[in-house]
């Protein structure tokens, strides 16, 4: 089953409440939490998460492109995230991060950034409820989705298969009408979608119409 996560980074921030009400349907939200030093990028944090899990049924998946989320990232869970995704690159102790995470009641992810390999992390697979593979440099919203991804997310997907992993396979960066389908014939089944969903002029029917392309394009990969 396809899941759609509109992120909010292409919403409007002053009427956060009213956005993640245009979504009615959505799998969750998901929500970019940058400090401006693992990205260059500066957006939202604790409080924010707190005061947007109060006003929204749907749950939310925040996604820490932050320094040092070893400390940070069970703060979001008991801000009210029901998924908190840490990056490889900037967790000290993934293994101790994601148990925590866990034990904390939420989901536990793991993103990568375009240039990291999933092969290392193979073995902390069964740590995890869901791997992000970033189909564009994380940071700011709105990039072009790099197609140089895609063998990325079918390696990624084989090894979740080989161990008979019950593991989300999220991708994040681009993903659009014209590009959902690639994604999901090559493995990954939860995806978040920005612009493609705020910039439309009905974000709920956006994200009915990407999750019917997602599970058409899936059901055509599952036939071959």
């Amino acid at each position: 089953m396809a899941q759609i996560n509109p992120s909010i980074l292409s919403a409007d921030f002053a009427r956060l409440a009213d956005e993640a009400a245009a979504v009615q349907g959505a799998d969750w939200l998901h929500v970019d939490v940058m400090d401006g030093h693992f990205v260059p990028n500066l957006t939202l944090g604790v409080p924010v998460v707190e005061s947007l899990s109060k006003a929204t049924g749907t749950p939310l998946d925040c996604h820490l492109m932050i320094e040092d989320p070893d400390r940070w990232a069970p703060q979001y869970v008991e801000a009210g995230a029901g998924s908190v995704t840490f990056h490889a690159e900037a967790a000290a102790a993934p293994v101790r991060l994601a148990r925590e995470i866990r034990a904390k009641g939420a989901r536990a992810a793991m993103a990568l950034k375009p240039a990291t390999p999933i092969e290392p992390y193979e073995d902390l697979l069964p740590e995890l409820d869901m791997l992000l593979v970033m189909t564009v440099e994380p940071g700011f919203g709105g990039q072009a989705f790099l197609d140089i991804m895609l063998p990325k997310i079918r390696r990624t997907r084989q090894l979740i298969d080989k161990h008979g992993l019950q593991l989300w396979l999220q991708v994040d960066g681009g993903v659009s009408a014209s590009t959902i389908e690639r994604c999901a014939e090559a493995g990954a089944d939860v995806f978040v979608a920005g612009s493609a969903v705020y910039g439309a002029e009905d974000p709920a029917a956006a994200v009915r119409a990407l999750r019917r392309r997602a599970q058409e394009a899936t059901a055509r990969g599952c036939a071959h």
